[in-house]
């Protein structure tokens, strides 16, 4: 039994599949199989129903997957104590960024921190937060970064800054002729939304107090991923979008006439480095906690008095 092969089936327990396992692994699918195959003869069980498809383990594989994760996880800490002790900066950083802030965030930060820290391998992955909380479980992730995630006990958080929410309005809404607007303001067929999965939308929908299953008026149903493609619904087609504040500051004075301000309280977020408790890189994202709070584009938030969190 050896590191290797705990690995290996740990990956095929994430993925459920022997193909993309060894991809993940970066060994040919016949290898991770014989190995694992070697495993199983010397314990003298079966770790995985090959039966059944997606693949999944059989019970004593279950208990067996989850001892083979707490060792891995044990082994990864004595890497972590050495380095350290060492002051060594250095190893792989996994990240997921929720759609919302990536675009906005990451051309500002990700080019000062890898030249701050040139033996830190960045990878970055855009993904909604239901995928990012997945992968974190799953160890397929170090840290996301997302909007508050109260509700999630199993992950611990570390606030990064509050981000207010602004209104992009059309020409053709009453709402353009006002300088600051209510969310009572807004109405449900007037509103361009994400698609649903995006924790934006949830936020914009507790915000103005739509349910799920709001009906709009509208006989256009529109599913956007993009704050972007948004701005240009509301551009051409009237209407109205929310945007968080750094997605403002990246728009053009033309862009800017149709921002228009909550009234006092304002509405913002909470954005966190959400990581997975149990995290043995914590020296790594301290740094990155420190490179991102140090190359934030604007003053975030102002006066935390004047806002509310949703």
């Amino acid at each position: 039994m050896n590191i290797q092969q705990l690995e290996y089936i740990v990956a095929v327990d994430n993925y459920r599949h022997f193909v993309q396992a060894a991809e993940h692994c970066n060994v040919t699918q016949p290898t991770l199989s014989m190995m694992i195959r070697k495993l199983e003869e010397e314990l003298s069980i079966k770790i995985f129903d090959r039966t059944k498809q997606p693949v999944v383990p059989t019970g004593i594989g279950r208990e067996v997957i989850d001892q083979a994760k707490t060792v891995l996880r044990e082994a990864s800490r004595m890497s972590e104590i050495a380095k350290h002790f060492n002051g060594d900066l250095s190893g792989e950083l996994r990240i997921g960024v929720i759609p919302t802030i990536a675009p906005y965030l990451l051309p500002h930060v990700v080019n000062p921190f890898i030249t701050e820290y040139p033996q830190i391998r960045l990878h970055v992955s855009e993904m909604i937060t239901e995928r990012i909380i997945t992968d974190l479980k799953t160890g397929n992730l170090d840290a996301g970064i997302v909007a508050s995630l109260a509700e999630e006990s199993s992950l611990y958080e570390i606030p990064l800054y509050k981000e207010r929410f602004f209104a992009f309005v059309s020409e053709n809404t009453g709402l353009f002729s006002k300088q600051y607007i209510l969310p009572s303001d807004i109405e449900p067929n007037e509103l361009w939304l994400l698609e649903e999965g995006h924790c934006f939308r949830t936020q914009i929908q507790r915000l103005c107090e739509l349910s799920r299953n709001s009906q709009f008026g509208s006989s256009f149903n529109y599913r956007s991923g993009s704050i972007e493609t948004l701005i240009r619904l509301v551009e051409k087609n009237g209407g109205i979008t929310i945007l968080p504040e750094m997605a403002v500051h990246e728009l053009s004075e033309e862009r800017r006439r149709h921002i228009r301000n909550f009234r006092f309280p304002e509405p913002a977020r909470e954005v966190c480095l959400v990581v997975s408790r149990e995290q043995m890189k914590s020296r790594l994202i301290d740094a990155l906690k420190s490179g991102i709070i140090g190359h934030l584009p604007v003053k975030m938030a102002g006066d935390e008095a004047g806002i509310r969190v949703l």
